[in-house]
This record gives C-alpha cells, sequence and structure tokens, in this order.
C-alpha cells in the first residue's frame, strides 16, 4: 500500500534530527549509522581524485566515463583552472552493447594525445565502474597505449565507486598511484619523501622540524614543480605517510623502490605524538626532540582558547582532520563545550578514543553527514556555536567556523597549537559560511 511520505511505516527521509542523533553511549563501533542511500552535502572543500592526481606536474588527465558521470570532474577541471591539462573521453550505450570497450578506451587515448599541442611527460587514464562491469581488460589496454607512446609514462587511476566497499578505496588507490610513475633510481641516504597528501606540510610542524634539523634533504609533491622535480622523490631512501588513506602507497612504494616506510598518526594526544616520533626518531637513526617546550605552550594555548571561547557549544566534523573524536576528547578533558561531532563511520585507529568517550562522555552526540535526513537537517536560523569542519559549520548554519580540510598540513604538537588559534580567530571573526564552503577542494590552487 503506497503511503503519503513523512506518514508512519513510510519509509520517509524526512524527519526531526533526534530521529537520527545518537549518542555516544548508545553508539557502535565502527558504523554508527545504518548505511544506505547518501546524501552529499554543499560543503565541498575536501579534493577529490582529479584534484590529487593533477599535484603530478605536466601530467595530463583522460577520464573515461558515461557523460553524466563526467559532469563533476568536468567542473572540478574548470574551478581549478586546469582544463588545458585534462581531458574526456564519453561511454555510451553502444559501446557496452557492441562489445568494443578496448578499441574506445586505446583510440580516445590515442586521439587525444596526438591533438595536444604539447606532449604531456605523464597520463592519467581513469577508468571506471562500468570497465569493469563490462570485464573490459584493462592491463591490455595499458600495455597496448604504452607502445603507442614509449616517450609517455602511463598509469592507471580510476573512478569506481564499487571500490568503496573492498580493498583500496578510490582515494587511496588515487594517493599510491601519485608514485606510480616514479622511475627507481639510487637511493640517498639523507634524503626522505613525505608522500600521499594534498596539502604540504607545514614548515613548522614537528615532522619539518625534525627531518630538516637533523639534515635530511626532504621531497614533498605538493612543492614539485616540473616532472623532473616530481622524479627526484625517487631517490628518498625513506618514505614518511601520517594521512590514513596514504599509508597503503607508502607500503607500495616500499615494495618497488626500496626504501622504507613509517606511518606516523596523526593526533592530538601528546603522549601518542611523543611515541610516534620517538618511533620515527629511531626508524631515522636520530636523536627523539624534546616536547617540554610544546608540551608547555599546548597548555597555555587551551587555557587561552577556552578564556576565548567559553561556554559557547563546539561541534566537530570528520574533513577537517582524520581524528574528529581525537580532537573531540583533547577539547572536552580540556574543559570545552564540544557537543556534536558529525562523522559516518569511525575509523580503527579512533578506536581507543571512542571508548574512552563513550566511558567518560556519554552524552556527546553523533551525527552522519551522509544520511538522506540530513537533507532536511541544516540550521534555518545562524547558530551561535563554533564548527570546526566545513560540514559542521554547514549544517549548524554558523559562520564562525574554521575552514580547513584534510588536516591542512598539520601534524603534532603543532596540529593542537594551529587548531587552537584557530578556534580563536573562528570566534572572534565570523566567515562567509554559505560562500566558502561552495568552493571545490579548498588550497588547490595554491598547490598545483
Amino acid at each position: 500500500m503506497l503511503r503519503r511520505p513523512g506518514e508512519p511505516g513510510s519509509g520517509s527521509i524526512m524527519g526531526r534530527p533526534e530521529e537520527i542523533m545518537t549518542p555516544i553511549g548508545k553508539a557502535s563501533f565502527p558504523e554508527p549509522f545504518r548505511q544506505g542511500l547518501e546524501y552529499s552535502s554543499p560543503a565541498r572543500g575536501p579534493w577529490n581524485i582529479a584534484h590529487t592526481g593533477m599535484l603530478i606536474p605536466e601530467a595530463h588527465e583522460i577520464f573515461i566515463c558515461a557523460a553524466s558521470c563526467l559532469r563533476g570532474v568536468v567542473l572540478s577541471a574548470a574551478e581549478m583552472g586546469t582544463q588545458e591539462r585534462f581531458s574526456t573521453v564519453a561511454v555510451r550505450e553502444k559501446d557496452l552493447l557492441d562489445g568494443d570497450m578496448e578499441e574506445l578506451v586505446i583510440d580516445g587515448v590515442t586521439d587525444i594525445i596526438e591533438k595536444l599541442p604539447v606532449r604531456p611527460p605523464a597520463v592519467l587514464v581513469y577508468t571506471s565502474c562500468v570497465h569493469h562491469f563490462t570485464g573490459c581488460d584493462l592491463d591490455m589496454i595499458q600495455r597496448r597505449i604504452s607502445e603507442r607512446f614509449p616517450d609517455i609514462d602511463f598509469v592507471d587511476c580510476y573512478m569506481n565507486p564499487i571500490m568503496r566497499k573492498s580493498g583500496l578505496t578510490p582515494d587511496q588507490k588515487m594517493r599510491a598511484q601519485l608514485y606510480a610513475l616514479l622511475h627507481k633510481r639510487p637511493l640517498r641516504p639523507d634524503a626522505a619523501a613525505i608522500i600521499g597528501n594534498d596539502f604540504p606540510t607545514d614548515e613548522a610542524s614537528d615532522l619539518m622540524e625534525l627531518l630538516k634539523g637533523n639534515g635530511l634533504k626532504v621531497h614533498e609533491i605538493t612543492s614539485c614543480r616540473t616532472y623532473e622535480e616530481y622524479q627526484e622523490m625517487a631517490e628518498s631512501s625513506y618514505y614518511i605517510s601520517y594521512y590514513p588513506a596514504a599509508a597503503a602507497g607508502g607500503e607500495i612504494l616500499e615494495k618497488r623502490l626500496g626504501g622504507k616506510h613509517f606511518y606516523l598518526p596523526f593526533s592530538f594526544d601528546g603522549d601518542e605524538i611523543e611515541a610516534g616520533f620517538a618511533a620515527l626518531s629511531s626508524f631515522l637513526g636520530v636523536p627523539m626532540p624534546d616536547f617540554s617546550e610544546k608540551r608547555a605552550a599546548v597548555k597555555h594555548a587551551l587555557a587561552q582558547t577556552l578564556e576565548t571561547v567559553g561556554s559557547t557549544p563546539v561541534v566537530i566534523d570528520y574533513t577537517f582532520c582524520p581524528r574528529p573524536l581525537g580532537l573531540a576528547r583533547f577539547l572536552l578533558d580540556a574543559g570545552f563545550c564540544v557537543e556534536r561531532v558529525y562523522v559516518d563511520c569511525i575509523s580503527g585507529e579512533e578506536k581507543r578514543d571512542f571508548v574512552y568517550l563513550q566511558e567518560n562522555y556519554p552524552d556527546l552526540t553523533l551525527l552522519p553527514t551522509i544520511h538522506p535526513k540530513m537533507r532536511f537537517m541544516a540550521q534555518e536560523n545562524p547558530s551561535r556555536v563554533l564548527a570546526i569542519g566545513q560540514k559542521a559549520a554547514f549544517f549548524m548554519n554558523t559562520d564562525h567556523f574554521v575552514n580547513v580540510v584534510e588536516g591542512g598540513g598539520m601534524l603534532g604538537y603543532e596540529a593542537a597549537l594551529r587548531t587552537l588559534a584557530l578556534m580563536r580567530d573562528a570566534f572572534l571573526h565570523p566567515k562567509e559560511m554559505k560562500k566558502l564552503v561552495q568552493e571545490k577542494a579548498l588550497r588547490c590552487e595554491g598547490c598545483l
């Protein structure tokens, strides 16, 4: 029997916030919310695979999929001003029925390359889910196009939503493929590469201070301006990742080029930060830094920020950094009024924080960002809250927010200090939230 949307039993996606708001004390790990139909908020600051692939200097991207799917990546290229480095091949219904998908890809890539005004040193070929559904021979395609253009480095990339539920996700795969074009060369014992980030690591970060303070040459793709500079990354004896989605790429690079990979977890917890740097120092064979002054600086910054913010409610979302629950714990323990965390699932790295918050702050509210009901849950009237992250700012309709995504290059105690400084600034100086969150790939132009 058909029911009017909103009636009991109708399966309506409309509803009150309390229907999906979950106290962390009653939440399940690692999925506090049921998965299903998904909603995408208009907060567009996080990067997608098109933006990340552009980090390889002078490379050309070719996306091959249905026209409807191409719209998003075409707009991404236009918005970041890289149309000259971006091409598409549209897959039509007849290409599926005629069984000539491999020829479409090979001929399409060939035609694009031959018409480019300048021959690129590298080409990223993005196939999609339709190629997997039809059993397309992607390995053969890569061999054929490489044979046709031996002067170009090709790498396979994927715009494939079915990869989100098993194996490496498209994001993890893209961050790994960023380094698949590096040619093996002799390793320098005094060279290290920070891998897998969309943003350059802050020069003031604990990691940069450790590496450069001990005389290591630091490579990072975000600072490469030519393809040759990019290739110099292959001389690194050490690969260091600190963004969770980048760790798999570091392991692949270790097997392929022969350097050693180290994963340094992002954290706001002082003990975890120092344990990580102690392990990294041992890995590199350098002295462990003395963090006593930074510990004191964080303590002072917490008190200063709490005095500024006072009892103002604080809301956090997962796009700000890889450890939103860790940030909530850090602030709650310092006396801040953290009321909500917007998170769709909880990573294994945050299980300890999840359990701690369940035991000590069971009333902390968790909310999803992709549940269909969230479409109707953006506050109509501006809220007097301090938001950390774009999605939290959008759902709470506040201009007082920290406009950072993916950690923004922060790490270690410096991440805590910078976050607290950004909170003070956001509290005192409102921004135009509705305008800012619609801009795709925050700070993208400055990294390409």
